[in-house]
């Protein structure tokens, strides 16, 4: 189904979606405002679903055992002490 709408685009942006469509990039307008409209749904999705997943990470670590600010400091110590390590083998 194809929905007819009138828009309004600044100049910056009528220029460029006019750039788009005289570059054979695009057929038309409509079809850089559809490609736009695409991009925008599939980033808006893609947000979603991180925030989904850290929300879900957020769960699981806080019904998980704690530990303390120090054994956390010590950890992360001894995790970059192996990435150095581990980055200066070749070197």
């Amino acid at each position: 189904m194809t929905v007819k709408s009138s828009i309004s685009l600044t100049d910056p942006q009528a220029r460029f979606a006019r750039a788009l469509v005289e570059s054979g990039q695009y057929s038309s307008l409509s079809s850089v405002l559809q490609q736009g409209l695409e991009l925008l749904r599939q980033k808006n999705e893609a947000e979603e679903l991180e925030v989904a997943a850290l929300r879900q990470l957020v769960d699981r670590r806080m019904s998980g055992p704690m530990i303390s600010a120090g054994e956390m400091d010590t950890r992360i110590e001894r995790m970059i002490a192996r990435k150095q390590k581990s980055s200066n083998v070749g070197t």
